[in-house]
């Protein structure tokens, strides 16, 4: 049998560099073993597959009918182009969210269904759940960074695949703990360490213990006046992040201000009018504008300190760009709920998270939430305000592309004139690059840690 052609797989449309590969030895020591047990690909269950480099190599070997779930939204596109690109196309999304299908790429046919020759597809991308590990035999896993995620997973592997399943977990020899191997023993009766070859190491687990009746995810906490739900992929958790703190204070919608700014209307401007791009922050149905002298204040409403509160539009569409579990998003329904909010995500546990938190806050009816790469599926020019908390990791690398992405992504979708808000690590200085991508941006807040700016779409 030919080998792989693993070179040629590309990460598109995730940030691509040098430094960045599509596969590593984890994929190959996964690949290996799952055809050494010579299982069919109908027993076999990948997760965390991040631009297909397992369920190609699988499905190129022979094995059809192979089930995958991978969490980001940029790795099933990357999946589903890489499969065109070798010719191993002949696969459906199943029961995964459409909104990350590929364009141009079928995702259409029914997941079980035979290709044109009568074989069965070659492989069906679904969500973590029953449809994808029942009668599961053999689960391939590359290990996620967060321990929690780990939970979550080992959980369902132990509650819905079949009984005997053995789950053959990889990863890099340093990101790998011993936290990772305790976790896995609350669902599995044996976890073997394997010796490490080439920098990656497996892990297989097997003979799953009885699984509590409820799983132990998604999670719920209160933070003063907003509650979050978070599956175990989701980044922070139930937590409130310290940066989205930042941007929620700036912006007026932390702790108490929701129940202040709940119910606030605002005054519609003019048709036409274009946003002031001298400095404000929009504050419970308001925008803040710094005075200018005894002639600013006048008889307007007192805002923080120096600042002062006019009206801006209503009806506006808001959208929470790489919203996590919600919190910008729910935070903002809340006080302003005549705005249409949009929230979306590549991470299908944040996703999951975030349309809990909307439900938990009472405002899923007026926040959409979409499983999406950089909002691509989002109209041109059709955003009023965008609020962006941007990743500087791309999986376990620190690169700062995702942020790239989500400020362009930021300038196709905001309006002339219309508003990103913005919080990030102090020490990465992105305030040149929204200037030049966005348009003027000014400096909100400042701490050692994170900055909050906000720039006007030219």
């Amino acid at each position: 049998m030919p080998e792989f052609p693993y070179s040629r797989l590309r990460r598109r449309p995730d940030v691509e560099a040098e430094n960045l590969q599509a596969h590593d030895v984890t994929d190959i020591l996964l690949v290996e073993r799952a055809l050494a047990l010579g299982l069919p690909g109908s027993e076999i269950a990948v997760i965390g597959d991040d631009y297909g480099a397992i369920t190609l190599a699988l499905a190129d070997a022979g094995r059809h009918g192979i089930r995958v779930h991978q969490d980001l939204a940029t790795g099933r596109r990357a999946l589903a182009l890489n499969a065109e690109e070798l010719g191993l196309s002949g696969f459906v999304a199943g029961n995964a969210d459409e909104s990350a299908s590929p364009r141009g790429v079928d995702a259409g046919r029914a997941a079980t269904a035979p290709n044109d020759l009568g074989s069965p597809a070659l492989f069906a991308s679904h969500d973590l759940g029953p449809e994808l590990l029942t009668g599961a035999r053999l689960v391939l896993l590359q290990l996620p960074k967060s321990l929690a995620e780990l939970e979550e997973i080992a959980d369902a592997v132990a509650r819905w695949a079949a009984p005997d399943v053995v789950l053959v977990a990889g990863g890099r020899v340093k990101h790998m703990t011993l936290g990772q191997n305790e976790v896995l023993g609350r669902r599995f009766a044996h976890v073997q360490a394997e010796r490490a070859e080439r920098k990656s190491r497996l892990v297989v687990a097997s003979e799953a213990l009885p699984v509590p009746v409820e799983p132990p995810f998604p999670v719920t906490a209160a933070h003063d006046g907003l509650t979050l739900v978070a599956h175990g992929g989701a980044f922070a958790g139930p937590r409130l992040d310290i940066g989205t703190r930042a941007l929620l204070e700036v912006l007026g919608l932390s702790g108490a201000q929701l129940s202040k700014n709940d119910g606030a209307r605002s005054e519609k401007r003019p048709n036409g009018a274009e946003h002031d791009s001298s400095g404000g922050v929009v504050h419970g149905g308001a925008a803040l504008r710094q005075a200018q002298g005894p002639s600013a204040q006048g008889p307007k409403a007192q805002g923080p300190a120096g600042w002062v509160a006019e009206p801006v539009e209503a009806s506006r569409t808001v959208i929470d760009l790489g919203c996590g579990t919600g919190a910008l998003a729910a935070s903002w329904a809340l006080a302003h709920p005549q705005d249409r909010v949009v929230a979306t995500d590549r991470s299908a546990a944040a996703v999951a998270s975030a349309r809990a938190t909307a439900f938990a806050n009472g405002v899923a009816d007026r926040v959409i939430v979409m499983h999406d790469d950089a909002g691509s599926e989002l109209a041109d020019a059709s955003a009023d305000v965008v609020l962006l908390n941007p990743p500087f990791h791309l999986g376990t690398s620190v690169h700062t592309g995702a942020a790239t992405r989500l400020f362009e992504a930021a300038a196709r979708i905001l309006r002339p004139g219309a508003e990103l808000f913005t919080v990030f690590n102090s020490s990465l200085g992105y305030r040149a690059e929204l200037a030049r991508i966005i348009g003027p941006t000014e400096q909100l807040h400042r701490t050692s840690k994170f900055t909050v700016t906000r720039s006007i779409r030219r």
